[in-house]
């Protein structure tokens, strides 16, 4: 599975209202771990089909950004059900990453 584009739009479609857990990237195109963040999340995205992946570009959709309260990017979210269960900033490795859409 892909890495999913989506914005103040198509957010609640395909994050609150999924009925499969939901990992967002909230990054922007300018910044450099938001970069290197993104093929980890496409690996980890192709062995994990029973998670959502999605990327919100806080440049395109900052009322989500201000919505969720992100301060700092990278920020990955985790919903399950529309509810965030987990949280981290920062640049994630592919091992924390998974434990992070795994354990949860």
């Amino acid at each position: 599975m892909s890495v999913i584009e989506v914005n103040q739009t198509n957010f609640d479609k395909e994050v609150l209202q999924s009925d499969q857990k939901v990992l967002v990237d909230f990054n922007a195109d300018w910044c450099g771990p938001c970069q290197m963040l993104k093929p980890v999340l496409t690996a980890v995205a192709s062995n994990n089909p029973n998670v959502k992946f999605v990327s919100v570009n806080v440049d395109v959709a900052p009322e989500l950004a201000k919505q969720y309260g992100i301060m700092s990017i990278p920020c990955l979210i985790l919903f399950d059900h529309g509810n965030e269960i987990n949280r981290h900033v920062g640049f994630v490795p592919k091992s924390l990453l998974e434990s992070m859409v795994n354990d949860n």
